[in-house]
């Protein structure tokens, strides 16, 4: 189905209000998920209220976002069990106040869960005119090389890069393959790839469900999972010891370039530093060189105009939670 932007907003605002959320942050919610959208990925999309609806924590009550330790430059943050799309929300706010006004911000956030895009919030960062980092350690899906249960998350790390036109966002996953997006597999029965899952027996698997009962496996090797536990490393320091399970923890950087150098200066040579690494000689039947988050910068364009597509099934499911009908949990 193709729904244009103000009907998807729509949609995503009904199935948040059945989830019991209340306007202001199902708008954030919404915002989210339609972005996502918008920049070509499905399964961060509306798909996306599916996942918080089912997910255990989702019924458990929520608290509104408390500081538990702060400095002129740091800010540790319970997230109350909130979302975290709705938790780093608030703390990209923290972490772009706190670096202009000392050069350097970091927060961390801990005690909420889901936080979807990192590209959303370091994207934020860049077009304040910052550098931004965002980091991830989550609940456990991937198992450690030669491992048969998972042990780390998926735990993405973020880039965001102020230049003289659209930012420079660079957004990479530690895992073989999204948990976002195996979830959607199971639901729609659509198989994954070759190789970057196991089953509850070890075995390889291309079944999304048997994958959900195994675990996701770390791209490339032992570099996949040296990052992933880096990342998990650094979800510690975000907070991740103080949670009940001791997994979920999200740390976000903010940094003016004017510490080192003048911003319109850092944005001039590092525009320029990417035309030059566009303009690299092509082999034979490649139309351009692609940069990190050109594609979906695009896609933003045109889908804005053209509206996106959603599955029948994932709106179908989303008319019910609209109407009060809530999922199974995962």
């Amino acid at each position: 189905m193709r729904l244009d932007v103000p009907q998807a907003r729509t949609l995503a605002l009904a199935a948040l209000a059945g989830c019991g959320y209340g306007a202001d942050d199902a708008a954030v919610l919404a915002d989210h998920v339609l972005d996502a959208a918008l920049c070509g990925y499905e399964y961060s999309g509306l798909p996306k209220i599916l996942q918080i609806a089912a997910n255990p924590k989702a019924r458990r009550p929520r608290f509104p976002l408390r500081v538990v330790h702060e400095t002129p430059v740091s800010t540790l943050i319970d997230g109350g069990n909130q979302s975290g799309m709705l938790a780093l929300h608030r703390a990209t706010d923290a972490v772009i106040d706190k670096a202009r006004a000392q050069g350097f911000g970091l927060v961390g956030v801990f005690n909420s869960w889901m936080s979807g895009r990192s590209a959303h919030y370091v994207e934020r960062i860049a077009r304040a005119g910052m550098v931004g980092l965002h980091t991830v350690g989550a609940a456990s899906l991937v198992a450690p090389p030669g491992g048969a249960r998972p042990a780390l998350g998926t735990n993405p790390i973020a880039f965001g890069f102020p230049t003289e036109d659209e930012p420079l966002v660079v957004d990479i996953g530690t895992s073989a393959f999204p948990g976002t997006e195996l979830d959607f597999h199971a639901l729609l029965g659509k198989p994954i790839p070759p190789g970057v899952a196991i089953d509850a027996a070890g075995a390889p698997t291309t079944d999304a469900a048997r994958a959900r009962d195994g675990a996701l496996l770390p791209f490339g090797g032992h570099k996949g999972f040296g990052l992933a536990l880096a990342m998990q490393a650094l979800a510690v320091l975000a907070g991740s010891g103080f949670s009940e399970r001791r997994d979920y923890g999200y740390l976000l950087m903010a940094l003016r370039p004017d510490l080192l150098v003048p911003l319109a200066d850092y944005r001039r040579e590092l525009t320029a530093m990417l035309a030059r690494i566009k303009a690299t000689p092509r082999l034979d039947g490649v139309e351009a060189i692609r940069l990190p988050s050109e594609r979906a910068f695009a896609e933003r364009k045109r889908r804005m105009v053209d509206g996106i597509e959603i599955d029948a099934q994932v709106h179908d499911a989303l008319l019910a939670l609209a109407r009060g009908r809530a999922p199974a949990e995962n």
